[in-house]
This record gives C-alpha cells, structure tokens and sequence, in this order.
C-alpha cells in the first residue's frame, strides 16, 4: 500500500511541478498553450524541436526553467516507475489484489485528470503559483488574469486561419470584430513574424494565427466561420447579440449609478 501512495503522490507532484512550470513560461511572454507544451515536453523527455523550442534556448530564463524540469522529470519518471513495479510485484498478492490497485490508479488518474480540467481550480492553482514565483523568484509576474478579466466569459486564445475561415484575406477594418465584442491582440505569420496590435489596414492571410481577446463563445463561433453567406450571417447575429449585451451592460453599470 506504502508504494501504491507513493505513486499517486508522485502523479499529483508531477502534474503540480509542469503546472508551476508552464506557468512561470506565461510569465516570461510564452503562450498558454506553448507553455504547457514546452513544459510537458521537457518533463518527460520527449524534446519536440519546434520554433517555441529554439526561442526558450536563446532566453535565459526560460532556459533555466527548462532545465530544472527536465532534471525533476526524470528523477520523478524513475520514481514513478519504480513505485509502479513495487505496487504489483508482490508475490504474497493475490490477483484481485492487483485489480483494486489498477481500479485505485485509474480512479486517481480520473480524478486528477477533472481537476485539470476544471477552470476554477487552474485559475485558483495559478494565482497561488503567481504569489510564489512572485516572492521566491526574479521573474516578473504580472497576473493576466486579473488584468484582461478572464475569470468570466472572457478569455485569450489562438485562431488558426485557413482559406476557408471566414477571416482570410480580409482588412481588419473590414471585419467589424469589435462590434462584436473581439479584439485582435496580434498576428504571428507563417514566417515567424509578429504584428502586436495590428492597425485597421492590416490583411489576414489563410496561413496567420490570430492572438485574440473576447467571449469565449464568441471566439468559439468566429473560429468555425467559413467564408461564405453563412458566414456573413453569422456575423450578423453575432452583432447584434453583442448589441443586446452591451445595452444590458448599460442599463446595469446607470443603476449602480443611481
């Protein structure tokens, strides 16, 4: 039983170390998403050769972070091995023994897996990794949660563009993303380019990627738009969904005021 606890402990160590990981790489201007990978990867060893890769190489501190990871990551892999074997490897067992530690794996994993998942606890988890890193380390941390107001129906997220989005090869002045309540942060082209706050004349092309700022499902809906009539009606909509919504906002923000 001693070595079936001890792998579960590792299990929730490891996940805790690439969440403290992946979040102090979101702090030194990696993307969510590139952060959690970058992190998953050098935990386990995998060792991805991406352009994310080569830019935490060539920055110290993403360097340093790396680097601890990988060292903590295969100590814990041994580790969780080791307790693995140890928690089958017992010849005065029996089988169904064995079942009920594969079904108390399993539920764990489960178990730990939902919490992952779950919003409320990352956003918790993460600002309690923000306090740490902010006390114990040199990193800048910044909450950017709390900044852009992400604990509602908001949240950041990366757009991919093909021919078929309802976005390729148009001005951004001629999208009319705010009136629906979106704001395009920045644009990574296929070259490895950054435009940070795109001006009006600036055209999207099939091959961008699109850091975005809205509703999460507003930026749900502009995802799966094609370019087509369906796609400028489902602009419509969600204009005026958004209209509606912003007059409910000004008619709660004149009662407060009364």
């Amino acid at each position: 039983m001693g070595s079936l606890i001890s792998l579960l402990i590792i299990f929730v160590l490891s996940v805790l170390i690439t969440k403290i990981a992946s979040q102090a790489l979101m702090h030194t201007g990696l993307s969510k998403d590139a952060s959690k990978f970058q992190a998953r990867s050098a935990f386990t060893g995998v060792g991805f050769t991406t352009s994310e890769a080569e830019k935490i190489v060539n920055h110290p501190v993403r360097r340093r972070i790396i680097m601890a990871l990988m060292l903590i990551g295969n100590i814990g892999i041994i580790s969780a091995m080791a307790s693995l074997i140890l928690t089958f490897v017992n010849p005065d067992k029996q089988n169904i023994d064995n079942i009920i530690r594969i079904g108390i794996i399993i539920g764990s994993l489960a178990i730990l897996y939902a919490l992952t998942k779950s919003k409320w606890v990352e956003n918790t988890i993460a600002k309690i990794i923000d306090k740490a890193l902010n006390r114990f380390t040199s990193i800048n941390v910044k909450d950017y949660i709390e900044l852009l107001d992400l604990q509602g129906d908001y949240e950041i997220n990366v757009l991919n563009v093909n021919k078929e989005s309802w976005l390729s090869d148009k001005k951004i002045r001629n999208l009319g993303l705010r009136e629906e309540g979106i704001i395009i942060i920045g644009i990574k082209r296929k070259n490895g380019a950054y435009i940070g706050s795109p001006h009006a004349d600036t055209k999207i092309t099939a091959t961008d990627q699109l850091i975005v700022y809205g509703r999460e499902k507003a930026l749900r809906n502009l995802e799966h738009r094609k370019h087509d009539l369906a796609g400028d009606q489902e602009h419509k909509k969600a204009k005026e969904s958004q209209s509606i919504e912003m007059k409910k906002q000004d008619a709660m923000d004149k009662q407060s005021f009364q």
